[in-house]
C-alpha cells in the first residue's frame, strides 16, 4: 500500500462518487422561500419542469414534488437510505403504515430489504420566513443475504445523536457521530439487519464542521479491508497529506490514523467508510440486487404487490403545519422528539 494518506481525489457534483458498500450519496440544499397555506413554496412555480424540477431555479427545487417539494411515493429494494437532515424538515409515510416527521439533526435509517413504497416530502412550515433545507441522504447495500428481509426503519433524533467538540477554543471540530463509535462517543443502533449492525463491517459515518484551523485526528479502521472516503464540500483541509478544497473527495488510507487541519476558511465534511461488501451489484433505478435476474424479480414483485400497497390518499402526504417532530411505527409504536 502507499504511503501516501491520500489515495483518489474527484469533484464532487450533486452526487458524490462512492464506493463499496455506499452505493450513492446526494446533498441537497435548498433555500425554499416562505410557505403557502398546502406547505408548498410561497411562490410562481411557473417554468419549473413539475414531476421532474432538478435545475435548481432561484436556489431551489420541487424534485418530483407538484404542490410540496420533495419525492412521492416511490419503490426501494435491497439497500438502506440513510438520511442524515441537518436544517428543515421531512414527512416520511411508507406501504406499512408508518410515518413521520423528523429533521433538525435528526437521521432516519431505512432498510427497505424485500421492498418498501415510501414518500419523503419537504414541507415549508414557516409562513413568514424563508424554509432552508439541507440534508445527505446516502445508500448503503446489504449483503445478498440480508436482501430480502423484513423493511424497517429507526430514527436517531438528534438529541441521541453523539456530538464532539475537539480542539481549543475559536480552532474547534464539531463531529456528529450517526454510525461507528469515535472520540468515546457510540451512536444508536442502526436496524438490525443493516451491514451496519456488524462489528466487522466497520461502518462509519461522521459529520464534521471544523472552524478556521481546527484540527482533529480520525482513527485508524478497525478492519484491515476498510475503505474510508472524506467529503469535503465547504471551506478547505489539509488531509493527511494533501490539501484539499471543497468541492473536492478524496480516498485515503484507513490503516492508520488520519490528521486532518481545516484552513482559515474552515471546512465542513462528511467521513463515510466500511469493509466492502464483495459482492456484484445490479442497480437500476430503485432497485439494487446482485444480479439482472433479480432486477426483472424486483419489478415483477412491484407491478404485482405494490409492495404492500399504499395506504395514504394522496402520493405525497404531509402532516399539519404545527406537528412536532415524531414517527409512528408500522407497529403502531409513537416515538415523540425531543424540540430542538
Amino acid at each position: 500500500m502507499s504511503d501516501d494518506l491520500i489515495q483518489e481525489t474527484f469533484p464532487l457534483g450533486f452526487q458524490w462518487p462512492m464506493f463499496d458498500p455506499f452505493l450513492f450519496c446526494a446533498h441537497h440544499v435548498d433555500h425554499y422561500p416562505a410557505g403557502n397555506d398546502v406547505l408548498g413554496p410561497q411562490a410562481s412555480l411557473e417554468g419549473r419542469d413539475l414531476g421532474a424540477d432538478f435545475a435548481g431555479i432561484d436556489g431551489w427545487r420541487m424534485y418530483h414534488g407538484e404542490v410540496v417539494p420533495g419525492f412521492p411515493g416511490h419503490p426501494h429494494r435491497g439497500f438502506e437510505t440513510v438520511t442524515f437532515v441537518r436544517r428543515g424538515l421531512i414527512d416520511h409515510s411508507d406501504s406499512l403504515g408508518a410515518t413521520a416527521r423528523f429533521g433538525r439533526g435528526d437521521t432516519q435509517w431505512l432498510t427497505a430489504g424485500r421492498g418498501i413504497v415510501h414518500s419523503e416530502m419537504f414541507p415549508l412550515v414557516n409562513p413568514d420566513a424563508p424554509n432552508p433545507l439541507e440534508l445527505f441522504q446516502i445508500w448503503l447495500n446489504l449483503p445478498a443475504v440480508d436482501k430480502m428481509v423484513d423493511p424497517y426503519f429507526t430514527m436517531l433524533w438528534a438529541n441521541d445523536t453523539p456530538q464532539a467538540v475537539v480542539g481549543d477554543e475559536g480552532q474547534t471540530v464539531d463531529i456528529t457521530v450517526i454510525a461507528g463509535a469515535l472520540e468515546g462517543l457510540q451512536p444508536p443502533p442502526p436496524p438490525p439487519n443493516s451491514w451496519a449492525a456488524r462489528d466487522d463491517a466497520d461502518v462509519a459515518i461522521w459529520y464534521l464542521r471544523a472552524d478556521p484551523l481546527g484540527t482533529v485526528a480520525l482513527p485508524a479502521a478497525q478492519h484491515p479491508a476498510t475503505r474510508r472516503t472524506v467529503y469535503v464540500y465547504e471551506g478547505s483541509a489539509l488531509v493527511g497529506d494533501g490539501q484539499i478544497t471543497a468541492p473536492t473527495g478524496a480516498v485515503v488510507r484507513a490503516d492508520t490514523s488520519l490528521p486532518i487541519v481545516a484552513g482559515d476558511d474552515g471546512a465542513e465534511m462528511l467521513v463515510l467508510q466500511g469493509r466492502p461488501i464483495a459482492e456484484p451489484v445490479a442497480q437500476y433505478g430503485p432497485f439494487v440486487l446482485n444480479d439482472r435476474e433479480g432486477i426483472v424479480q424486483a419489478f415483477d414483485d412491484y407491478q404485482r404487490t405494490g409492495f404492500g400497497g399504499w395506504p395514504f390518499d394522496r402520493p405525497d402526504p404531509v402532516h399539519p403545519r404545527d406537528q412536532a417532530r415524531f414517527a409512528r411505527h408500522a407497529d403502531g409504536r409513537i416515538e415523540d422528539a425531543i424540540p430542538v
